[in-house]
């Protein structure tokens, strides 16, 4: 049974950092597309970063140049390192696992049989 458990969220003000993590457990982790996506009041879910099977990134237009998305295959732990945070980064930030290897950048590319981990809210003020 797959597992992802985010922390790392909280409140910061705009200019901040935040290092978001997502532990992942029961399956084979390097063989699934991992990304982090993230839905502000209001808004629809929208992918933000995602490592596919072969490694490669890819990142949504509206943080490029701020966050970085890493892992760390040995511990199944997948990262988000936010930095310059701005207000409209407010939003429950999600991870999330798909079987299929990728893409995995919109939730509309995302199989059925993706897992998602609970969230952590990350509030930025300014």
């Amino acid at each position: 049974q797959v597992q992802l458990v985010e922390s790392g969220g909280g409140s910061v003000q705009a200019g901040g950092s935040l290092r978001l993590s997502c532990a992942a457990s029961g399956y084979t982790y390097r063989r699934y597309c991992m990304g982090w996506f993230r839905q502000g009041p209001g808004k629809e879910r929208e992918g933000v970063a995602a490592i596919n099977n072969d490694g490669n990134m890819w990142y949504v237009d509206s943080v490029k140049g701020r966050f970085t998305i890493s892992q760390d295959v040995a511990k199944n732990t997948l990262y988000l390192q936010m930095n310059s945070l701005k207000p409209e980064d407010t939003a429950m930030y999600y991870c999330a696992a798909d079987p299929l290897g990728g893409p995995c950048y919109t939730p509309s590319q995302l199989s059925r049989g993706t897992s998602w981990g609970q969230g952590t809210q990350v509030t930025v003020s300014s």
